[in-house]
């Protein structure tokens, strides 16, 4: 019987590019290339239903949906009812034989409270025997005629479903799909846009990237405090973020120098961070890109927690939050690097791969893919286990969505 079950997942996005919810991936083992369990039914049920009650209700993300792709005999299973209906969303496999017995059973978990999507729809298959149950129909518009594309999204606007394209890999396969009339949308595209060519800092990142080695050289406050009061639109927000309900203080703070003693250079270093990939939502950038950024950096550092890394686990919040940095700056990751003083242990993660900081981000990666392949060797050269990791991943996930990012 397998002993661990490892959790990834892919944002599913609205027309606006904003996240609904999460299709969550699970593979039993290192082996497994899909996420189908029917192969070991029983074995992959009490994995799966073991780790998500290890993680209480933090898994369902706040009140974004989760998307589950089942089989027959999971569809079948008392499995579904150990889940929280009003917050998951059943996938439907197309191998699934569209008999009386299963268009019963997903009209009775519709009526329980689930979400009932039809995953890789095509018209004219059984599947379609299924549309007046489903509330999602999922079209794979990387195999699709895209001349068609419009067409299928009008014949399924006869049905009282919302259209959802998977698999939008470029730019070109968004437009498309929403022009086409889709809803919404789920695929690489929104968390791996491509890099375009090189361009210069804006001054106000430069800034930022200027603070954050003076910090790293542990630099007098007085010079934090000149570079700050440089930026109106820095002070405003260092100055709504001190002041926020979160720290409780008992009088409002109005001096940059009270602000930076307050906060200490490790937090001041951290929202600077955040700051400077924040900076993506001026440039148009997804938002499923910059949430995936900061789940990283969170990810990295409850990993660097679980491994009980010797060395500051801030440097590993830092590798994951700038994982994606080259794609938010819209230059190569090197020339990000020349002008910022990191640990060598970060710079050579970022660039190479190498290291145990770097093997800690190619986990991060791994879970973020949907074939999850590399997981399960991965984990093993940290010494970690399937829960350690999902638990790691689930909290980091909900750390951002308490960060309203």
């Amino acid at each position: 019987m397998p002993s661990a079950a490892f959790i990834g997942r892919q944002p599913v996005l609205n027309r606006n590019q904003q996240i609904i919810g999460y299709e969550l991936l699970f593979r039993l083992d290192g082996q497994a290339v899909t996420a189908d369990f029917d192969s070991d039914l029983q074995a992959g049920i009490s994995v799966l239903a073991n780790t998500l009650a290890n993680m209480s209700a933090g898994w369902l993300i706040g009140n974004k949906l989760a998307f589950i792709n089942v089989g027959e005999r999971m569809l079948m299973s008392e499995f579904l009812e150990l889940l929280h209906p009003q917050r998951v969303v059943l996938e439907i496999n197309p191998s699934i034989t569209c008999n009386e017995e299963v268009i019963q059973r997903a009209k009775r978990l519709r009526a329980q409270g689930f979400g009932i999507a039809l995953d890789d729809f095509a018209l004219g298959t059984t599947q379609a025997q299924l549309l007046g149950i489903a509330n999602y129909v999922k079209v794979d518009i990387l195999h699709a005629d895209v001349n068609r594309l419009p067409q299928i999204s009008q014949d399924l606007r006869k049905h009282a479903v919302i259209q959802l394209a998977e698999k939008v890999e470029t730019r070109e396969h968004f437009r498309l799909a929403r022009d086409a009339g889709f809803d919404g949308f789920q695929g690489h595209y929104f968390a791996r846009p491509e890099t375009l060519s090189a361009k210069t800092i804006h001054p106000n990142l430069s800034n930022i990237i200027v603070i954050l080695n003076l910090l790293r050289k542990n630099a007098e406050i007085p010079e934090i405090e000149r570079a700050m009061k440089a930026d109106v639109a820095m002070s405003y927000k260092l100055f709504r973020y001190i002041n926020s309900v979160g720290f409780a203080l008992c009088s409002e703070i109005t001096s940059i120098r009270q602000a930076l003693t307050l906060l200490g250079y490790q937090k001041l270093y951290r929202w600077l961070t955040l700051l400077l990939v924040s900076a993506g939502e001026e440039a148009g950038l997804p938002p499923a890109l910059l949430k995936t950024t900061v789940t990283r950096g969170r990810f990295a550092e409850l990993v660097g927690q679980s491994i009980r890394h010797r060395s500051n686990n801030d440097d590993l919040f830092i590798t994951g939050m700038f994982s994606l940095l080259d794609v938010i700056l819209d230059m190569p990751m090197s020339e990000v690097l020349d002008n910022m003083l990191l640990p060598e242990e970060v710079r050579e993660a970022l660039l190479e791969r190498r290291g145990l900081f770097g093997t800690v981000l190619q986990l991060i990666e791994a879970c973020e893919d949907p074939q999850m392949t590399q997981v399960q060797a991965l984990s093993e050269q940290l010494g970690l286990s399937a829960n350690e990791i999902n638990q790691a991943h689930v909290n980091a996930l909900a750390w951002v969505e308490e960060l309203g990012i």
